[in-house]
């Protein structure tokens, strides 16, 4: 296995290239690729830069000059949902393009000429996630999350959920929009803005992936409010520390080559 862990954010990358060990840059697409092991696994961290077509670039560089076999995408995003709170962490169970829309040729948010709408994660990789996310919730979460970031941003026993989310080359910060998404995608937890382009580069090259959100905002119009101070202080934590439980489940875990697993 080697995993390709891709961030939007230098914040959210923090403290993963420095726990590699053996860290080699390598610099392609005007992108640094940091290749090494972390925690007893092969693996490859890169800041792909915001957006859905900067993700895409960043994924196929992985899979096609890295020879990545896995992929996971750690962030931050918006509450696609009423029930789902600041400081809430979401696995994506399926992912779409919500401002992607050919119609009437092809169906709103289908991808044309792929026939697909939604993009699904690997079941096993994203379990063993949600699972590390779970772990850290218990045993990490007061331990990393300082006093004063909790009470700023309201984080009491923050919660793991699992559902379908929204990507799309927008900030959503209106609350009619992500109303009228709420009411256009049954199931939506999360907004952001790479996600789903990278399951589409993973469908279409058999690459199994995983992708977590930590929730930094409530997609309406107070969502830029504190919003760097969130990534920096509270979602780097979390990306650190559940990446970190996930290599160490990793590497007690077999997983099959690429061309056996693909598909899943």
């Amino acid at each position: 296995m080697r995993l390709g862990i891709i961030s939007a954010l230098h914040e959210e990358q923090a403290g993963l290239v420095e726990a590699m060990e053996g860290p080699a840059k390598l610099i392609h697409g005007k992108r640094e690729f940091w290749v090494g092991r972390l925690w007893e696994i092969d693996a490859v961290c890169v800041l792909s830069r915001i957006g859905k077509v900067a993700a895409a670039m960043t994924a196929t560089t992985l899979v096609e000059k890295f020879g990545v076999t896995h992929i996971l995408f750690t962030g931050v995003a918006g509450v696609g949902d009423k029930t789902i709170r600041v400081g809430d962490i979401v696995v994506a169970e399926s992912l779409v393009q919500h401002d992607m829309d050919a119609s009437p040729l092809f169906p709103r948010f289908e991808v044309p000429l792929t026939g697909q709408t939604r993009f699904h994660p690997d079941q096993k990789l994203s379990s063993l996630l949600s699972s590390a996310a779970h772990a850290f919730l218990e045993c990490d979460f007061r331990d990393t999350i300082a006093p004063s970031e909790r009470q700023a941003f309201g984080l009491d026993r923050p919660r793991m959920h699992r559902g379908l989310i929204a990507s799309g080359d927008q900030f959503v910060n209106d609350r009619e929009r992500i109303e009228a998404l709420n009411g256009a995608l049954p199931g939506l937890v999360a907004v952001e803005m790479e996600g789903a382009a990278v399951a589409q580069v993973c469908h279409e090259l058999d690459v199994p992936f995983a992708v977590i959100r930590a929730i930094s905002d409530n997609a309406n119009e107070n969502a830029a409010h504190d919003f760097m101070r969130f990534v920096k202080s509270v979602a780097a934590q979390y990306a650190f520390h559940i990446t970190r439980r996930l290599c160490q489940a990793l590497a007690e875990t077999p997983f099959q080559p690429r061309s056996e697993s693909a598909g899943v």
